[in-house]
């Protein structure tokens, strides 16, 4: 098929699989939905922490959007520290695939 040496399908499969690596990390759901709540998180946290009386008197005393960000905030740093812990490694593919 190819007249490469060995080290150069070698070297040539090595930047594959880590162009795959790197697609799959990019696109792992957890990286997006860790992101997304840690951010909103912050915002309604800060909301919360400056809340006003009108705001407390609606939800009868409880800092809702204090409590509610900072669930938030710890799901999606949860969600961040489960990706970084477990990283998606691409599906292997046999020499036939390629």
């Amino acid at each position: 098929m190819d007249n490469l040496e060995p080290h150069d399908r070698s070297v040539r499969a090595t930047d594959e699989a880590r162009r795959r690596s790197a697609a799959a990390r990019l696109f792992d759901i957890r990286r997006v939905i860790g992101g997304l709540f840690t951010a909103y998180g912050a915002i309604v946290t800060l909301i919360g922490v400056f809340d006003g009386d009108s705001a407390l008197e609606k939800a009868q005393g409880v800092r809702i959007n204090l409590w509610a960000g900072l669930g938030m905030l710890v799901f999606g740093v949860l969600m961040l520290l489960w990706q970084w812990r477990n990283p998606v490694h691409p599906p292997e593919t046999s020499d036939e695939e390629r």
